[in-house]
């Protein structure tokens, strides 16, 4: 069994909140995959700038929860570009037992409420 490293986390992470904003009607301008680089997201919807901060999120962690220094940070750059920025966490959960990884091929949680406008 391989445990999912924290870039392929991030990765599923993403392609969950991005099969949401394509199903909204989210238009991508942009796609940033690397963890430390926000937003990973930014997109257009009725004419309005958006861009989303996903973060995976490990058990304990409530996916919720987001560092408010951040996304202070995010949200001056948004309103510079006349963006909304959102927070999207994800948590991702081993099926079997929250406490181990999440293995490749394996069955996995996922705890995931929708984007939290800043």
């Amino acid at each position: 069994m391989k445990a999912l490293n924290d870039q392929e986390l991030h990765n599923l992470a993403m392609n969950i909140v991005g099969r949401q904003l394509e199903a909204e009607g989210y238009e991508f301008m942009g796609v940033n995959s690397k963890p430390k680089k926000n937003p990973q997201f930014v997109c257009l919807k009725d004419k309005e700038l958006h861009f989303i901060v996903v973060r995976n999120v490990a058990y304990p962690e409530d996916p919720k929860s987001y560092d408010g220094a951040l996304m202070a940070k995010m949200k001056d750059h948004a309103q510079k570009h006349k963006a909304k920025i959102y927070y999207a966490g994800v948590g991702l959960y081993n099926a079997s037992n929250r406490n181990l990884p999440v293995y490749l091929n394996e069955e996995y949680l996922v705890e995931y409420e929708g984007l939290i406008e800043i």
